[in-house]
């Protein structure tokens, strides 16, 4: 894991990937009584920064592999699908059953073939060993794989070169965290172009895995595997190889309620005219809502694949 690997994942996506603008609205900082800058991934290819991993990793698949299997509730799903179909690859995705259906249907809208599964109850990874082991597949998972990682990264190598344009030189960057792997990957990228930025962890009330396991120097799991309205970032326990990178590089993680992600889901639209799914909007949240920040915060909408009914909740109930 090298910024070397994250500048050669930047290379391959270079054309099929979007830069996505770093976004300030004097409105949203009045509100917050901080500036606050948004990394919008939720105007990436496939609506959200999955596409990035997704590229970076079917673009150097192994010789020999005949397709690729990747496990996501959505977002992984569709960056891996696409990548896939732009590569000519067949693709395996195993989802649970709760994604959201737009989830569902993008991903087979893409040419994967969907396996469900019962999130509360199966085995997600026996499951999808199995199926990669009986088909010839690259197994691709959502974060805990160095090129996935790598493609993440590239997101900050985009926020070091605009914070510097911007005049952003001391600022902590809120990264919405599942496993881990687009939080690793922005670290190792800030780390070596952008030393004054800090990457935080932001992550939903009773999944905050990461912060816990940022205290405690070892991978934490979940008492639960659902209950929450970020379902993008529901993950049962932080990545192997993210959880060293942040401990070494990331501040304290932070948690945000399922209200306050709904909230900035809101307040997004409102101000910035984007549309970001609650588990895309938690860094945001906390940009907003709490005090333990500096006077500068760039935040990730990390994605924007919301259900309707839910964004369009958010927006009746906080004003979008």
């Amino acid at each position: 894991m090298t910024l070397q690997a994250i500048e050669a994942a930047a290379a391959r996506m270079r054309g099929h990937v979007r830069v996505t603008p770093l976004l300030n609205a004097p409105l949203l900082d009045r509100l917050a009584g901080r500036r606050i800058f948004v990394k919008a991934e939720c105007l990436q290819v496939t609506g959200s920064f999955k596409a990035r991993g997704g590229w970076a990793a079917v673009s150097a698949l192994p010789a020999g592999a005949r397709g690729v299997l990747a496990m996501s509730s959505g977002n992984h799903a569709q960056g891996v699908a696409w990548a896939a179909a732009a590569h000519g690859v067949p693709a395996v995705i195993v989802m649970p059953s709760d994604a959201p259906a737009v989830k569902v249907a993008n991903t087979r809208a893409y040419g994967a073939e969907v396996v469900l599964y019962d999130r509360a109850r199966d085995d997600r990874d026996a499951l999808a060993a199995g199926i990669a082991a009986e088909r010839g597949l690259a197994l691709v998972p959502p974060y805990d794989h160095p090129e996935v990682i790598a493609g993440q990264g590239s997101v900050g190598l985009e926020i070091a070169a605009q914070a510097a344009e911007a005049g952003i030189a001391g600022a902590d960057v809120l990264v919405c965290c599942g496993g881990g792997g687009l939080s690793a990957g922005v670290a190792m990228a800030l780390d070596a172009r952008a030393p004054g930025l800090r990457v935080r962890t932001v992550e939903p009330a009773g999944f905050d895995d990461m912060a816990r396991s940022l205290v405690s120097g070892q991978r934490e799991g979940n008492a639960a595997a659902t209950g929450s309205v970020c379902d993008a970032i529901l993950t049962p326990m932080p990545g192997a190889l993210t959880l060293p990178i942040l401990q070494r590089l990331a501040g304290p993680g932070m948690v945000v309620s399922d209200d306050e992600a709904l909230q900035a889901v809101a307040l997004a639209f409102r101000y910035l005219r984007i549309v970001a799914e609650p588990g895309g909007a938690v860094a945001l949240a906390a940009a907003l809502f709490r005090d333990d920040l500096p006077e500068t915060v760039i935040c990730t909408v990390s994605g924007g694949n919301a259900d309707p009914e839910i964004f369009a909740g958010a927006l009746a109930r906080f004003g979008g």
